[in-house]
């Protein structure tokens, strides 16, 4: 299924009979919330548990409060895994082209030049600036964090970075990248579901996105003046010498890496570039590394175990392969059953609908926008859904109140694609988690820019600036549709 293509169900749509009320429409949401906290928190369960017991909570009251039959149950069960089905052969492929290209030798040669470059006190800035434009360039945040984005990870612990920090310099700078590039699949999206033009749409979050980066650079400096003297004598020298022990580290290693992002700068899909990368990666474990063609592609399945005399560097390198992609899917599959459920009885449909009734000026409005991006990824647990179900709901609102298409593009994407991963039951959270094997809720506090791109758009809205239709200012009263 086309995501630009899906039209979210409105309230209007909802038979009476099967409509849920706004107090029922806020039994899931709380119940969501509850089993997370109680399961995550209290108990310490993994969050597939708390994600059943909220599937389960939604399911009775769709089929036993609110009529729903089984069969149109899973037909929003369907609908929302066939809309996140890419993400998951996405999460499936990028575990074992990151095995791939440890055996390979890319990832352990970046990280022995980087620990040549890169010092302590620019590190995080350096990494920020370099991943976002290198996610500008190819168009894919996921691309870049799977794999420039574990090399980071491995520079940094060299340098007595904690991985958390290099995590969010690594998630700042690929969702700043991302917003900004006409590749991106999520920026195409937001301007095909709301008929803006791509590049409209991209100089609408212009403004934002600089000031939110902008500042997101500025705390990392912050942060690394802490860092200076901090690497203990000769550990530089210990991991370069075990990286360079147990592989071949040459400039041929890069085959990969060029081969990826030039496909990728080159517009072909995401999932064609990484399958793309892993034959890379397979073909240079061969002929670089001296690897056997059954070994390369078992490492591309069943993952890597280094033995290169240092515990630190058989830490970073180890690698799960595909067969370690299991915990993540699970937890992605759980989140998108009870997203597509929420979807399908309603409940979606019934809180836009009384988000939409409280608006009363422009600035309300655009307000309103962001925090509905903001809950539904909360709820469905993907960026996508983010972008279609408020981009949808709210495009005729939006020409009522004077405001352009492009108002309601920046507004749905700025709030909605960089927060999704904030949350560990998130697409996008369980994916950065896994693939740099730092817990989402470890580097949350400093992924700066999932936290400034919204707030840069409520303080815009306040302001009253930064919307090309604003044409009765934020903080004045226009006819809304419930005033009519």
């Amino acid at each position: 299924m086309r995501t630009d293509s899906y039209t979210p169900r409105s309230f209007d749509d909802l038979s009476p009979e099967t409509r849920p009320t706004f107090l029922q429409a806020l039994v899931p949401v709380l119940g969501l919330v509850a089993f997370l906290g109680i399961g995550s928190a209290v108990l310490k369960l993994d969050p597939h548990i708390p994600l059943i017991w909220s599937i389960a909570l939604v399911g009775l009251l769709g089929r036993y409060v609110w009529g729903y039959t089984w069969t149109d149950l899973y037909e929003g069960i369907e609908r929302s895994l066939s809309m996140g089905l890419q993400a998951l052969l996405i999460l499936f492929i990028i575990y074992g082209v990151v095995a791939t290209w440890v055996s390979a030798g890319t990832i352990p040669t970046l990280m022995y030049f980087g620990l040549d470059l890169l010092t302590p006190e620019i590190f995080l800035p350096a990494t920020a600036i370099l991943v976002g434009v290198t996610t500008f360039a190819i168009g894919s945040s996921w691309t870049a964090v799977g794999t420039l984005g574990v090399a980071f990870i491995g520079i940094g612990s060299g340098l007595g970075v904690p991985e958390p920090m290099t995590a969010g310099a690594i998630l700042t700078g690929a969702y700043a990248g991302d917003k900004q590039s006409p590749l991106s699949d999520t920026t195409n999206l937001a301007a095909a579901v709301t008929n803006t033009d791509l590049y409209d749409h991209i100089r609408a979050m212009r403004d934002g996105t600089l000031l939110a980066f902008g500042l997101s650079v500025v705390g990392f400096v912050v942060l690394s003046l802490g860092f200076s003297g901090a690497i203990p004598a000769g550990q530089i020298t210990e991991i370069q010498t075990a990286l360079a022990s147990s592989y071949n580290i040459t400039l041929l290693a890069f085959f990969p890496l060029a081969v990826t992002f030039g496909l990728a700068a080159a517009g072909y899909p995401a999932l064609n570039v990484l399958l793309a990368g892993a034959f890379a990666g397979a073909f240079t474990s061969l002929l670089v590394q001296g690897t056997t063609f059954v070994t390369a592609w078992q490492v591309f399945m069943r993952g890597t175990s280094p033995e290169t005399g240092s515990d630190l560097v058989n830490s970073l390198l180890a690698a799960g392969g595909v067969s370690g992609s299991a915990w993540t899917i699970a937890i992605v599959v759980s989140a998108l059953t009870l997203g597509g459920l929420l979807e399908q009885t309603g409940v979606l449909a019934v809180l836009a609908h009384r988000l939409e009734r409280g608006v009363r000026s422009t600035g309300s409005l655009v307000a309103a926008t962001g925090v509905s991006a903001i809950l539904t990824n909360a709820l469905t647990a993907q960026q996508y859904m983010s972008i279609v179900v408020p981009g949808m709901t709210l495009r005729n609102t939006y020409d009522e109140f004077g405001l352009d298409s492009s108002d309601l593009s920046q507004a749905i994407e700025s709030a909605g694609t960089p927060t999704g991963a904030l949350l560990p039951w998130h697409a996008g959270g369980a994916y950065m988690s896994g693939v740099l094997g730092v817990a989402t809720l470890s580097y949350a506090p400093y992924y700066l820019f999932g936290y400034l791109s919204p707030l840069v758009l409520f303080a815009f809205v306040l302001a009253g600036v930064g919307f090309a239709g604003n044409a009765t200012g934020a903080g004045e009263v226009a006819t809304s549709p419930a005033d009519d």
